[in-house]
């Protein structure tokens, strides 16, 4: 059975988002073709792990004007391109991504993650999209945790957790420009 995997860019003090809701502090791109480093080679595994991106309705207009046209990105950025993207929205009718496949539209994002987990294929990526994360891991749809750790602390912003949740470390690891990566599975109630 495929897993939803959530990956969030996160301050050592659990910030996801700056008040603004801006996220300076994120670190470690881009991926242009010239680069090559254990995170990058990190990143890239992780990426060629899943083939959905699942996405809120809010985080699909704040980057749908970027990465379809973010040559800089490299490989890893057609590779993101590429992904088969679900938007879930109760008000959006199409999702284009420029010249890569448009997005599907979802208004049950739970209903959907139930029927793409059932489904054959890689891991499905639900990338940033706080709200639509929180909403999922209240479901108990989400799998596991994927955090960016960067190097930075901002005091006050956006917590990735409001709630309680359990969980378990999978792996960490660290790397040369100081973000960590670490994975956490989700432990169910029993």
């Amino acid at each position: 059975m495929r897993k939803l995997v959530v990956q969030q860019w996160v301050t050592v003090d659990n910030i996801a988002a700056e008040e603004d809701g801006g996220l300076s502090f994120v670190s470690g791109e881009p991926f242009d073709d010239a680069v090559t480093s254990p995170f990058k080679e990190s990143v890239m595994a992780f990426i060629d792990s899943v083939d959905t991106m699942l996405i809120g309705a809010n985080t699909y207009h704040q980057t749908k004007g970027y990465w379809p046209y973010a040559e800089e990105q490299g490989e890893y950025g057609r590779k993101f391109n590429n992904l088969a993207k679900v938007v879930a929205s109760s008000t959006l009718t199409e999702a284009p991504w420029g010249d890569f496949p448009a997005g599907s539209v979802t208004s049950d994002p739970v209903a959907t993650v139930r029927e793409l987990k059932a489904g054959s294929g890689k891991d499905i990526l639900l990338w940033g999209s706080l709200r639509l994360m929180r909403s999922l891991l209240d479901a108990g749809a989400i799998d596991e945790v994927r955090l960016m750790v960067c190097p930075a602390a901002r005091g006050k912003g956006i917590r990735v957790f409001e709630n309680t949740h359990d969980l378990k470390l999978v792996e960490a690891a660290g790397f040369e420009n100081g973000v960590v990566i670490m994975r956490y599975a989700i432990e169910r109630a029993r």
